[in-house]
């Protein structure tokens, strides 16, 4: 064995990185590295850029008209967010346990639609929910072509629900699978209707887990831009107001309310999530005839969370296939696939949106490694772990386009760095704790025992690496490389706050719905088509190239 990794360990190519990192210099500077590039590039331009902006505030606070607008914005963004945290948990977790506990085809159907919000980019989600509930094609069809529900506040609601439902289901999928049914089936055992054995037993069990989900979509609601402002109106929230603001040169207003937002968002985050876990669940008395009854409903309970998932997030997710599919028989895809009139600046749009998050998901691999190394494997020390751990989340807990504001004017106005390079930094910031959380939990699940085995029988750190902890975490590295493409592809709401020359897929595409006298719907139906198209085509690239690596 320790001769077939010394041979390994010289293999062409690899032998001066095994030398290098058989240096305990060497590992302390890359990790020294790491550090740096999180709090230079990531953690200290995501705050740094609004308070070197401080000075603007004063624009917004002396008009009193535009700071009751801002304080509205602000107060309509976390009550959405709060609210639809909460009814995701409320229609999520039956959908969670109909997957994991119903053994059946439809469940397995169920399972796989339930990750189409998370592969349709947003913009397109958006336009798709815009079409449906509010278009004349849509469900409004039904009742004389009058819109059924009109772009604002309910349909903004609708939208972050159906995009951040996904996010509950998933996790606590995850969770029922892992859980252990013990206490569950001892409670049973006693007595217990199967009703009262999940409400009592189970969920206090799994607090953490809803506190995690309640977050997770928490943050997915506040922080979403494009989408939002596809199907707003004449409604603003925090990230409308400041996109706004941006479009009509109004820096202190975007200023201020970019701040509350980071504020009040990092502020709502670690409450809840040392709160949380704290509270108990309500309702502990048991009422044993209701329960009893209540558990030989299952049929109904999973019929309404499949009627829910269908009429508010699949159906609603996929009708812009309809719109789509009627642009090819009119012509537009011929004058698309030619580059005619609006369509030049599209795919050279498309091409840029899939630059910036090639390079920012390269970045990510070769910074983000040694970070969640240092995070699993605790080689900061304890203390210094578990900070350097809590302050990778900053940038999931901050509003992307509040973000964007940031990072827009540190790069920008203090650093003088090009536009596009602003915005790939931009893009690898907002994408950096998804790589790194992905990457450290895997690399937690790997025995030391098995790498020190390895080490004392010869080996260098860089072949213990290559050979042993990455062949064992290769499928989360992939999973944490689409993570990061997919979600630098589909970010709007940064990209608006840092770029006013070059426009990505998605911002071309906003642009497009907000001003329909210059586009037709055929052609912006179209636009968003190929955007998902490319985006099932591009995830499916890479996929290919990874499995074959």
């Amino acid at each position: 064995m320790a001769a077939a990794l010394a041979r390994r360990s010289r293999e062409p190519g690899y032998g001066f990185l095994d030398r290098i990192s058989a240096n305990p210099g060497a590992g302390r500077a890359l990790y020294s590295a790491s550090v740096l590039f999180f709090f230079a590039v990531v953690l200290v331009p995501s705050v740094a850029g609004i308070f070197l902006k401080l000075g603007l505030a004063s624009e917004a606070l002396a008009d009193p008209a535009l700071a009751s607008r801002a304080g509205n914005a602000l107060a309509a963004s976390f009550a959405i967010a709060l609210s639809i945290a909460l009814l995701d948990l409320l229609a999520g977790v039956p959908m969670a346990w109909l997957i994991t506990k119903r053994r059946s085809k439809l469940a397995s159907v169920v399972d796989t639609l339930a990750d189409v919000p998370f592969v349709v980019p947003t913009v397109a989600l958006g336009y798709s929910m815009l079409l449906f509930w509010s278009g004349s094609s849509g469900i409004s069809s039904l009742f004389s072509g009058e819109s059924l529900v009109e772009p604002g506040w309910v349909l903004v609601s609708l939208l972050h629900f159906a995009f951040s439902y996904p996010v509950v289901v998933r996790l606590m999928v995850g969770e029922f699978q892992r859980y252990n049914e013990t206490y569950e089936v001892a409670a049973r055992t006693l007595g217990a209707s199967p009703f009262t054995a999940v409400r009592t037993v189970t969920f206090p069990i799994l607090k953490p887990a809803f506190v995690a989900a309640f977050l997770l979509a928490f943050a997915r609601s506040l922080s979403e831009t494009g989408a939002t402002v596809m199907v707003a109106g004449t409604f603003e929230n925090g990230p409308v107001f400041i996109k706004n603001a941006k479009d009509s040169g109004l820096e202190g207003p975007m200023v201020v309310v970019s701040l509350a937002l980071i504020a009040a968002s990092v502020s709502i985050f670690a409450a809840i999530s040392v709160l949380g876990t704290r509270l108990g669940l309500p309702f502990s008395k048991v009422w044993p005839e209701f329960e009893k009854k209540a558990s030989r409903r299952g049929g109904l309970r999973d019929v309404a969370a499949l009627a829910v998932f269908a009429t508010f997030v699949i159906v609603p997710s996929l009708f812009v296939a309809l719109p789509s599919a009627a642009a090819v028989l009119d012509g537009t895809a011929a004058k698309a696939i030619a580059g005619e009139g609006v369509w030049g600046g599209y795919w050279g749009s498309i091409a840029l949106s899939y630059l910036v998050g090639l390079l920012a998901t390269a970045i990510n691999v070769a910074v983000g490694f040694p970070a969640a190394m240092m995070i699993a494997r605790k080689r900061l020390g304890r203390s210094r772990t578990a900070l350097m751990d809590a302050l990778v989340n900053v940038p999931i807990i901050i509003p992307s386009i509040a973000l964007g504001v940031s990072l827009g004017y540190f790069w920008k106005a203090a650093v003088s760095l090009p536009e596009f390079w602003t915005l790939v930094l931009v893009h690898v910031s907002i994408t950096y704790t998804y790589f790194v959380r992905t990457i450290s939990a895997a690399i937690e699940g790997v025995s030391q025992e098995v790498e020190e085995t390895a080490r004392t029988l010869g080996a260098c750190p860089f072949t213990v690496f290559r050979r042993i902890t990455l062949p064992l975490i290769k499928y989360s590295v992939f999973s944490g490389c689409v993570m990061v493409f997919t979600r630098s592809v589909d970010e709007t709401g940064a990209t608006i706050a840092v770029a006013d020359r070059l426009k990505t897929a998605p911002v071309l595409l906003v642009s497009w719905v907000k001003n329909p006298q210059l586009y037709a719907q055929s052609t912006v139906a179209l636009g968003v088509g190929f955007l998902v198209l490319t985006s099932f085509a591009a995830l499916l690239s890479l996929r290919l190239v990874l499995w074959r690596r």
